[in-house]
Parts: C-alpha cells; sequence; structure tokens
C-alpha cells in the first residue's frame, strides 16, 4: 500500500468524498493534526502523497497561530524534494507561501456553489471535468499564483483559484473534496462566519442537496487523474 497522509486543521474539514478514490488508487490515508502533533518527522516527508487540508484561520497567521511556522517548514521540504502534495483552501495557501507567493484577503468571503473558469491550461488538466460543475467556495482569503507555477482556474470573486507544478503539486482554493452529506458540520462549525458574512445555510443546504452528486462524481474523476499522473520525486532545485 502506498501512504497518503493528510494534514488537517478542524475535524470536520476531512478528505471529504476524496477518500474512496484514494484507496482505489492503492493508498492508505493516515490524518495527522497539524495543530497538535510534530511537522518535523521523516512520515510526513517519506509519505507517497501529503494533502494538506482547509481551516478556519489565514497562512500568514503563524504569529498567532505558531503551528503554521512548523506546517509550512513540512510544506516547503516536499516542494524540494518534488514529491506529491495537494493544498485544499487553507493546504494551497500554504503551498502558494511556501513557494514566496502572497496569500492575503481577498475583501470579502466567497461562500456557496459556484462554477469555476478554467484557463487554457486548465481545460487540458484534470481540472477538465469540472468545467460544468459548480464546486464549493468557503474562503476569505486568496494567493498569488508562485512563480513556475500553471493558472488553472479563476472565478468572478476569485481571480486565483488553482495552481499546478508539473504533475506532483496542486493547489485548490475550492472545496473540491467537500462531502454534501455532512454539510451540517461545516454549517454548525462555520456558525459564525456564516453569521457575519450575512449567508443563509438554507441556501447551501438546497445547492448541496441538487448538486452533490454532480461535484462528487467530478471531484472523483480529477482526483483520480491526478493520482494517475503523479511521477517519482525528483529533486525540483
Amino acid at each position: 500500500m502506498k501512504t497518503a497522509i493528510a494534514l488537517r486543521h478542524i475535524h470536520f474539514e476531512d478528505v471529504g468524498s476524496l477518500d474512496a478514490v484514494l484507496a482505489e488508487h492503492g493508498y492508505q490515508l493516515h490524518y495527522v493534526d497539524a495543530t497538535q502533533a510534530p511537522l518535523d518527522t521523516p512520515q510526513i516527508q517519506q509519505a507517497d502523497l501529503l494533502i494538506v487540508l482547509g481551516g478556519p484561520v489565514g497562512a500568514y497567521d503563524e504569529l498567532v497561530y505558531p503551528f503554521l511556522q512548523g506546517e509550512l517548514a513540512a510544506v516547503r521540504q516536499r516542494l524540494q524534494a518534488g514529491t506529491p502534495i495537494l493544498g485544499i483552501c487553507l493546504g494551497a495557501q500554504l503551498i502558494a507561501r511556501a513557494l514566496g507567493a502572497r496569500v492575503y484577503p481577498l475583501g470579502v468571503k466567497e461562500i456557496g456553489f459556484s462554477p469555476l473558469t478554467l484557463t487554457m491550461a486548465g481545460q487540458q488538466s484534470p481540472l477538465a471535468a469540472l468545467r460544468d460543475t459548480p464546486v464549493l467556495h468557503w474562503h476569505g482569503d486568496q494567493f498569488d499564483i508562485p512563480a513556475d507555477a500553471v493558472h488553472l482556474a479563476s472565478t468572478a470573486i476569485g481571480a486565483n483559484q488553482a495552481f499546478a507544478i508539473g504533475s506532483n503539486v496542486l493547489g485548490l482554493q475550492f472545496h473540491l473534496e467537500a462531502d454534501v452529506n455532512k454539510l451540517e458540520q461545516w454549517l454548525v462549525g462555520h456558525a459564525c462566519e456564516l453569521g457575519m458574512a450575512g449567508i443563509d445555510p438554507s441556501k447551501l443546504r438546497a445547492d448541496a442537496a441538487a448538486l452533490g452528486d454532480r461535484l462528487s462524481q467530478a471531484a472523483r474523476e480529477v482526483t483520480g487523474q491526478w493520482l494517475a499522473n503523479l511521477t517519482t520525486a525528483t529533486h525540483m532545485g
């Protein structure tokens, strides 16, 4: 079995619907609590795949949340080794920061289901499966596209929604992984954020019910194709 480690920041923001496709591609998944566990371990660096998940803190908040320093260091080490890494929301922002790109407030909350606009490169990437499928957005920050990365997707609110470096690095600002059957955990867990942003949970609930099957299938296609294209690690420097 190959090993996938997922760095998790909050219990309900897990790999969601990607769990099954990881198993199908021969990965045994292990969660590591990024806020509690040591992140400078050989297990994290030697894992066949590292997934860095979302969370309600900023990728630039290490003075307030010191664990982020260790997480950035772990991400940077994976990037330097060229080993596969997938970042989702906060995870993608951490990858961007580790590569020297800016992460900063978007100015508004982009929360809800809406489609992506794929770039030309995005249309030739695994994200092509999302061409007609609205995805779940849930963020208030945005990253700049790192140097040497390829810009894959945008929305009207957030211009930079996805990037890739080669076949082993993928950063997604949106929540491809969200399991709509567990959306209620998100609605309760982020109730204060929704209230402050003036967002009605019933709208998210209704959209999840209408779009969930399409999103799960598209997420399966995207992730399956990306995993199938991963290459043996080579040093990137």
